[in-house]
């Protein structure tokens, strides 16, 4: 009998395109919790490449690695400044109101 060989799921590894990324982050930001939205910025930037990413926001790999884990909320400054880099824009749109 032969043994199967598997290995952690990485997001990062399915996010081939803009739209993916885009549609990730979206449903990631409609959850609001803003340290899943920092594990999605991570995957992401994971996808890409951290070290491109540090360049694009002048801040160390290491600080990014940490504020985008998921394990806290990053400032709001981090968030905006990754947003940017990663060539997205946060827009707002009132909520949906039934009744």
């Amino acid at each position: 009998m032969s043994k199967i060989k598997t290995r952690p799921f990485d997001v990062s590894n399915y996010l081939n395109d803009e739209a993916d990324i885009a549609a990730y982050l979206q449903a990631a930001i409609e959850d609001g919790d803003p340290a899943l939205l920092a594990a999605a910025l991570g995957d992401i930037a994971r996808a890409r490449g951290m070290t491109q990413l540090a360049r694009d926001t002048g801040l160390s790999r290491e600080s990014l690695y940490k504020s985008l884990s998921g394990e806290r909320a990053p400032s709001s400054e981090t968030l905006f400044k990754v947003i940017h880099a990663m060539g997205f824009k946060l827009t707002v749109e009132p909520l949906t109101t039934h009744g």
